[in-house]
């Protein structure tokens, strides 16, 4: 090997590295964009409530409203879930803005039931436990693969486990899932943010196609980081 042939493959080395940091840098930008709107969303529907809320209810009951809140989050995921190679980027990234906008709406709830300096204080908490997982699945050599594998079945059996108990309406039962589920969402954010890196260290070149997985990701950690927030609260949170 020659010294022409060093230069290139360390020139190759380092834009891989270069593509890598952008493509993560991207995910966690739509994804902190993402989580502002909805947060922004959230505050302001609860702070106009009772000028929205007739709206959401009539004297006849739900209106169909506030069921296009309630399912069109999950029936967006599936879209760009299954629709990702089809959609445009801006397609893409438009679904993903009124998905936020969406959840902001449907979380603004948080601000009727709990305090909302409890309410501030677990938004730092699953800041700063988002973050720890993060550096830990971006640096660790270890391989989380099977464990990714634990948690997702894990996941499935709160999810069930959560439909059960709405009948059941144990609160022992709910406050074993909350842990579970903190527990849950804790590793997969680690588990997401190694597979992200995994993925980003194979790209060429960041193109259209990586945009729309790096949207994808962060759509993937904004829902690790929600779940997260929503089971802390429901384990700390101070109800008004």
């Amino acid at each position: 090997m020659n010294y022409t042939e060093d230069n290139r493959i360390a020139f190759q080395a380092v834009q891989t590295e270069e593509v890598s940091r952008t493509f993560i840098s991207k995910v966690f930008m739509w994804m902190a964009g993402a989580l502002a709107l909805t947060a922004i969303t959230a505050f302001l529907v609860a702070a106009n409530f009772e000028t929205i809320l007739p709206y959401f209810f009539s004297e006849t009951g739900s209106s169909p409203l506030l069921w296009v809140v309630i399912f069109a989050p999950f029936v967006l995921v599936l879209v760009m879930s299954s629709a990702v190679n089809r959609l445009s980027m801006s397609v893409l990234s438009l679904l993903f803005i009124f998905y936020s906008v969406l959840m902001g709406v449907s979380l603004s709830f948080i601000f009727l039931v709990y305090d909302i300096g409890t309410i501030g204080t677990t938004f730092a908490v699953t800041a700063g436990t988002f973050t720890m997982m993060s550096v830990i699945g971006y640096t660790t050599k270890t391989d989380l693969t099977k464990f990714g594998s634990l948690l997702l079945m894990a996941l499935i059996g709160i999810i069930i486990a959560m439909v059960v108990n709405i009948f059941m309406r144990s609160a022992a039962m709910d406050y074993i899932i909350s842990i579970i589920g903190v527990l849950v969402f804790t590793g997969l954010t680690a588990y997401d943010v190694q597979k992200l890196k995994n993925y980003s260290a194979q790209i060429g070149e960041f193109d259209n196609t990586a945009g729309k997985m790096a949207l994808m990701g962060a759509l993937t950690l904004y829902l690790d980081f929600i779940n997260l927030f929503l089971f802390l609260l429901r384990i700390f949170g101070r109800r008004k």
